[in-house]
């Protein structure tokens, strides 16, 4: 085993940087450096008993490649998702009370194992031209790894297989120039942040914020086990209620329930997303952002971008299935409310984990550009109404795995400044 004797003051502090990054590789050698920059800085800072404390010079830092306050600001770099390896999730409780009925045979027949092969290759296909055309507009493209999701994996608590890196949105969140991990709800994606673990470890590198929310134990006690699911009429009641198949009795939430403005969140309760997940994320980010709970007529309310979806400075996608019950503060605040059209998507087509209003799951390039279903033509007039040029893509198949544009995406970098929208 090597031992490094720990060395005092600025200038020796630099003598062992360079020593570890030496070891480490020269790729380690910057980071490494500011670290014990910053290290023998918080030293020189403490009383000496004698002598003149030397001056220690931190270097200057690269432009952090992290940087992102809402969601419409012109877009530069970007994570999107992948559908390799994907997996249907086993049919536990949490699962079940986010899927409807029609669908359970779907989960019964091939929970744990890997979504049917044809339509897998046509989503890959799919989100392979997507990340092409984002290229196209001139956003940088950053992908997960692709990692054998049907490995099963034991703790404590459960059993499970894994489901996907198909949706970064639920998973990793940008606020400002720091990078949040989300701990998640669903059993089988305990895991999914090792997909995104070699891009988040290199943006930190290069000087982003990195932090990782409380990881749930996900034991039963986190999931009511006798959640009263039978219908679409039971949703609405619990819906009404406020109850909800994950319980306080820990901290999760998805990403994906939150929705960025500025200095102002929204966020919403939901089967994936509790109190105790929004009282963490309310904490860590005061008093420079304020989060505000919203609420929606929803009978399963999971992700809150198919519902209320910001798309410009007080300007906001509201779903007239699933009206804002708080809708009158933002007419208040001044902002406009835009009710989109109602999805043109078939009926035979299949939406194992969402519904037909991914329609207005879009992904802004900036405040004048949109990326849009191609095939839902009244969305594109509206955009067009409201001045916005659409960027046509298709990912019907990979619409099926749970997610729009929105959720096959994080944004890592936009153009912009920290403002508020909301008063």
């Amino acid at each position: 085993m090597l031992r490094v004797r720990c060395l005092r003051g600025g200038s020796r502090g630099a003598e062992a940087a360079h020593l570890i990054a030496a070891l480490l590789g020269r790729s380690a050698n910057g980071w490494v450096q500011r670290a014990f920059q910053s290290t023998s800085i918080a030293a020189a800072a403490q009383p000496r008993a004698e002598g003149p404390v030397d001056p220690v010079s931190e270097a200057v830092p690269e432009e952090c490649p992290v940087c992102a306050y809402n969601e419409w600001d012109p877009l530069e770099e970007v994570i999107v998702g992948r559908a390799e390896n994907a997996q249907v999730p086993p049919f536990s409780v949490e699962v079940k009370a986010n899927t409807y009925e029609k669908h359970w045979p779907f989960y019964e027949k091939f929970g744990g194992q890997s979504f049917p092969k044809d339509h897998l290759k046509k989503a890959v296909a799919e989100i392979e031209e997507m990340c092409n055309i984002l290229r196209q507009e001139g956003v940088t493209v950053r992908r997960p790894e692709p990692l054998d999701w049907s490995m099963q994996y034991t703790t404590p608590d459960f059993t499970s297989p894994g489901m996907y890196a198909a949706m970064p949105r639920d998973i990793l969140m940008v606020v400002g120039n720091e990078i949040i991990e989300a701990p998640m709800a669903w059993r089988a994606r305990f895991f999914e942040y090792r997909a995104y673990r070699p891009l988040i470890k290199e943006y930190f590198k290069k000087g982003a914020k990195w932090t990782t929310a409380p990881k749930p134990t996900m034991s039963d006690e986190l999931y009511d086990q006798d959640y009263p699911i039978r219908s679409v009429e039971d949703r609405h009641k619990l819906a009404a209620q406020g109850k909800f198949v994950t319980t306080e009795h820990e901290p999760c939430f998805d990403a994906a329930d939150f929705i960025r403005a500025g200095r102002d969140l929204f966020v919403q309760r939901s089967q994936v997303t509790n109190y105790m997940g929004i009282e963490w994320m309310r904490r860590h980010l005061a008093p420079e952002y304020k989060i505000h709970i919203i609420s929606f007529k929803d009978p399963n309310p999971m992700h809150i971008d198919a519902t209320f979806n910001i798309i410009g400075p007080g300007l906001v996608l509201s779903n007239p299935d699933r009206p804002c019950r708080q809708i009158e503060m933002f007419k208040k605040a001044g902002w406009t409310v835009v009710k989109p059209p109602v999805p043109l998507i078939p009926d035979d087509h299949p939406l194992w984990m969402s519904s037909k209003w991914l329609s207005m799951n879009v992904l802004m390039l900036d405040e004048k550009r949109v990326m849009v279903d191609a095939n839902e033509h009244t969305i594109h007039k509206m955009f067009e109404n409201l001045g916005i040029q659409t960027v046509k893509v298709n990912i019907r198949h990979a619409n099926s795995l749970g997610g729009g544009f929105h959720c096959w995406t994080t944004d890592v970098r936009r153009r912009g400044t920290l403002q508020s929208y909301f008063h």
